[in-house]
């Protein structure tokens, strides 16, 4: 056992840090599993304790439903099991070889911290050199979740629900403007079944004021739905640019929590190959005092 005051203090702060990222990732990784294997009961649950509420109103139930349908709880559920796993590795082996003081389990620590660190490093710079070329592919994608996976209100999945979510908040339509739409496989297909001549969806609508009408993404203008204009919905501002707007307004932030981010990852290497050096110090000279 350690007994330099330098090695065990980085010993106890790694069994913190980490134990705090294991409960969490544990967490994240059960509730994940969860949805995955046993769905139903998650909507059985949430259904419940949204009818407990006299004030929630049948439509309101509604959007709840809309958020616990099975596909949307499959597609959050594999994004959970994914992050929850990785916390729980990582965390894992800074935890487990910082309370065995394992040289070995450390050293996988430090060495998984530096991959993370660097490629975030790697992704910053690249993103700094090519940020042109990086705007194109984010908006590129942003087409692309749009193109393939958006769908009417009758079908919401994950996707479109995100994208709704987003459109209503931001108060805007598509990537670019209102024309996107008229490439979205799944939300052409489903208004060519519906036959009602929808050109955008609810979320690019001006919606009504009520806090419920807004969670439920209804149009204060019923015909912005088929005849669009500037006065009735936000057919021509696109959301790409909004959140490169926000974004620019936000940097500060951003740069803020990359920076203590990195600082945590870094303190963490350093407390990790301490441990290790003062771990084989000991065992190297097992009777100096």
């Amino acid at each position: 056992m350690v007994a330099d005051c330098g090695a065990t203090c980085a010993k106890y702060l790694l069994c913190l840090f980490n134990f705090t990222f294991f409960v969490v990732g544990s967490a994240v990784l059960c509730v994940g599993i969860w949805l995955a294997v046993h769905k139903t009961s998650f909507i059985h649950l949430t259904t419940f304790s949204s009818t407990e509420s006299v004030q929630i109103d049948n439509q309101v139930r509604g959007i709840i439903r809309e958020l616990t349908e099975p596909t949307v709880i499959e597609q959050g559920a594999y994004i959970l099991i994914a992050a929850g796993a990785f916390i729980f590795i990582i965390s894992f082996l800074g935890y487990c070889g910082a309370i065995k003081e394992s040289r070995v389990l450390l050293t996988a620590y430090g060495l998984f911290i530096i991959i993370i660190a660097l490629l975030q490093i790697t992704a910053i710079v690249l993103a700094t050199v090519y940020r042109s070329q990086a705007e194109k592919q984010t908006q590129e994608f942003f087409l692309h979740t749009i193109r393939k996976y958006y769908t009417t209100k009758s079908q919401r999945d994950a996707v479109t629900l995100s994208w709704d979510f987003m459109m209503s908040e931001l108060q805007c339509c598509g990537v670019n403007n209102y024309e996107d739409f008229s490439k979205a496989i799944e939300f052409q297909k489903y208004v060519r079944e519906e036959g009602d001549g929808q050109v955008i969806p609810e979320s690019c609508c001006i919606l009504d004021e009520s806090p419920q009408a807004k969670e439920l993404f209804i149009a204060k203008d019923r015909n912005c739905l088929t005849t669009p204009t500037v006065s009735n919905s936000f057919m021509d501002q696109g959301c790409y640019n909004k959140v490169k707007d926000m974004m620019i307004s936000n940097l500060n932030l951003v740069v803020g929590i990359a920076v203590g981010v990195l600082s945590l990852q870094i303190l963490g290497i350093i407390f990790a190959f301490c441990l290790c050096k003062a771990i084989g110090n000991d065992r190297d000279y097992p009777y100096k005092y």
